[in-house]
């Protein structure tokens, strides 16, 4: 049967063939150093490797209305069906490799927890942490919605700049005590993004489960320099010891995660625990946190190893964030770097990374947790997973839930510890500049 367009249908099928092939393949093998191409690649990957079932589908019909059309009636037709059993192929893998994550995860915990670190976990905060997706959300991804939840939103929690600061609060519907809580930090290479773009999937997941979860913008660059960005993360863990009781959070009990440059800002501030420089007007107040999960961070400004080599992000750093030259200040990069702010009190880290990131290298994530591990004494656990992307787990995809499943009973095992453990005192607790922490707005306890 003849299509109505002027090219006959074996050639549309071909070519439809031939860009769908094109979308597996980048996904496969994302481009990564010609830096013209890593932008819409990272995008095409993106989509195609998270919702590579939903590929599958779509292909498959396509398939079906173009061989009912007359797409089988021309050579070009039958290389078109073999390039898509190619294509099928791949999206398979990729569909195997996501389901991979499920492993990869636990076993990290077991390396970094211990074998028997569930029967830690009370059932009180533990009964759903291998909950995945609903099979209706993975069909239709977006938006992430939980009706367990309850949000209050833009809440101005700071005014820096200018610029009123915003966070929204995930917490369980008709909470009536203090939950443990997670301060997420959005993304955006520092330059875009904001708290209404990222982190859903991970807001509802936990806030079901019991949690309080606060998503905090911050000032962007270029309008903005670091360290800006960190003094607004700051001001938030400020707010949440200082507010968090009223809006149902524990705030004896803080984990802060955040994907790419917001996981630079989370491991960034996880690593300078009430150092007075982040904190001006607010220096006394204790911003230690009990954990740290980034998502495929930035643990480098210096590119020590030379893994940056054909990326942007030496570019994007220099002329927007920190606004100076690496060769002309490397101490402030240094400062800037998690890399160079390793520490024997550093809190417990889990750290997530995909190793198909085209846009931050997972050879950064091995770097980090290998000189993290050499010098702290917490756990620090790495879960490095198959096919992932770079921003992957913005989708509720087969993925995501299984690494968001891991990184709640990481963060379960933690406020179990946190429950039998003594209240570490603040006085104990040294700022940034080497003078003793006093203690300050009723927070009860930190890691120790």
């Amino acid at each position: 049967m003849p299509l109505p367009f002027l090219l006959p249908a074996p050639v549309l099928f071909l070519i439809a063939a031939a860009v769908g092939a094109m979308f597996t393949l980048n996904a496969l093998r994302p481009a990564r150093k010609f830096w013209p191409l890593v932008g819409a690649g990272f995008f095409a990957s993106w989509l195609t490797g998270e919702l590579a079932a939903h590929h599958l589908f779509w292909q498959a019909v396509a398939t079906t209305l173009f061989v009912w059309a007359g797409g089988l009636d021309g050579w070009p037709g039958w290389v078109a069906l073999f390039i898509v059993t190619l294509s099928w192929v791949g999206l398979v893998r990729i569909v195997i490799d996501a389901r991979k994550a499920r492993d990869v995860t636990e076993a990290a915990l077991c390396e970094g927890l211990g074998t028997e670190y569930r029967s830690v976990i009370p059932e009180e905060i533990g009964a759903h942490v291998d909950e995945h997706f609903s099979l209706r959300q993975r069909l239709f991804p977006l938006p992430v919605l939980d009706g367990r939840v309850e949000v209050v939103r833009n809440v101005i929690f700071s005014r820096a700049g200018g610029v009123n600061l915003r966070l929204d609060v995930y917490r369980p519907r008709g909470n009536t005590k203090p939950r443990p809580t997670v301060l997420f930090v959005h993304g955006g290479a520092w330059v875009i993004g904001s708290k209404d773009d990222q982190g859903k999937p991970l807001a509802y997941r936990l806030a079901a489960h019991g949690w309080v979860v606060v998503s905090a913008n911050y000032r962007l660059s270029p309008r903005f320099t670091f360290p800006d960005h960190l003094i607004d993360v700051k001001s938030a863990i400020r707010w949440i010891r200082e507010h968090g009781k009223e809006h149902g959070a524990d705030p004896s009990f803080l984990v802060i995660t955040g994907g790419s440059a917001g996981g630079h800002l989370a491991a960034l501030a996880a690593l300078t625990p009430n150092d007075p420089r982040y904190q001006p007007g607010f220096e006394d107040v204790d911003t230690r946190v009990q954990a740290c999960v980034p998502f495929y961070g930035v643990y480098d400004f210096t590119d020590r190893r030379g893994i940056w080599r054909g990326t942007l992000l030496r570019t994007i750093l220099e002329k927007s964030v920190m606004k100076k030259q690496l060769d002309e200040d490397r101490t402030a990069f240094e400062a800037a770097s998690p890399m160079s702010l390793t520490r024997k009190d550093a809190p417990p880290f889990f750290v997530v990374h995909g190793d198909r990131d085209s846009l931050v290298p997972v050879q950064e994530a091995r770097l980090f947790v290998e000189l993290l591990r050499a010098e702290s004494r917490a756990p620090v656990l790495y879960a490095e997973l198959p096919g992932a992307q770079h921003a992957f787990e913005v989708f509720p995809s087969e993925r995501t839930g299984h690494a968001l499943a891991a990184v709640e009973r990481f963060l379960a095992y933690q406020w179990a510890q946190h429950q039998t453990s003594p209240p570490a005192p603040l006085h104990s607790v040294e700022r940034g500049d080497g003078r003793l922490l006093s203690p300050l707005h009723g927070v009860e306890r930190g890691w120790g």
